[in-house]
């Protein structure tokens, strides 16, 4: 950690950020940064400089992940019994289910992003309403909210797996408008290998 904060000190006296930088705060204080985010849960604190990439601070910073933290795996547990029970009640693989959440919220049932999606399945108010779902901040109902929704979407793209992680993360419009492909957003291709990455692993 000391190693982060000194490069980031340097970083910024010098006017020379060697990429864009984000930084995540859990719930128990700890703090991780990266130069890749993985989710929306980071905020960028730091805007790269032309040219000025570093791959071996790049190869720092990546090895910090909330995933990786002792809460992301403490609220696996707590979580799996519901996930495993609503997978199930949806016929929808739960190691899917994990893949998605681990990537949306890294187990976070309190997570909020920037553009107001919450909870363990990061639920839009619109997509909460379409699947029932009252209170997005109650792990049960968003599970269940969240599971439906993909269960809807691997229906709407059977039998392509990729297609329907990629609608979850951009909206299923978004991949009928690219004529049912990855939409060409960085954000959602990045999001369906690690989802899918996960998923296989």
């Amino acid at each position: 950690m000391l190693k982060i904060v000194l490069i980031l000190c340097i970083s910024v006296l010098s006017n020379q950020a060697i990429a864009d930088i984000y930084k995540y705060v859990d719930r128990d204080g700890r703090t991780y940064y990266t130069d890749e985010p993985r989710n929306r849960l980071f905020k960028r604190i730091i805007k790269s400089k032309p040219h000025t990439y570093n791959t071996y601070t790049s190869y720092t910073f990546k090895n910090f992940s909330p995933r990786k933290s002792h809460y992301s795996s403490v609220n696996k547990k707590r979580f799996t019994d519901l996930i495993e029970q609503t997978a199930s009640k949806y016929q929808v693989d739960p190691k899917l289910v994990h893949a998605v959440i681990q990537t949306e919220s890294a187990y976070n049932s309190t997570a909020i992003s920037s553009a107001g999606a919450v909870g363990l399945m990061q639920l839009m108010p619109e997509t909460a309403r379409r699947f029932g779902v009252i209170d997005r901040n109650d792990p049960d109902q968003n599970v269940e909210g969240g599971t439906r929704y993909l269960k809807h979407l691997i229906n709407l793209f059977e039998p392509n797996l990729h297609l329907a992680v990629a609608a979850y993360n951009a909206g299923e419009n978004a991949v009928m408008k690219y004529n049912n492909t990855i939409p060409p957003y960085p954000e959602t291709q990045n999001y369906v290998k690690q989802v899918l990455g996960l998923y296989n692993r």
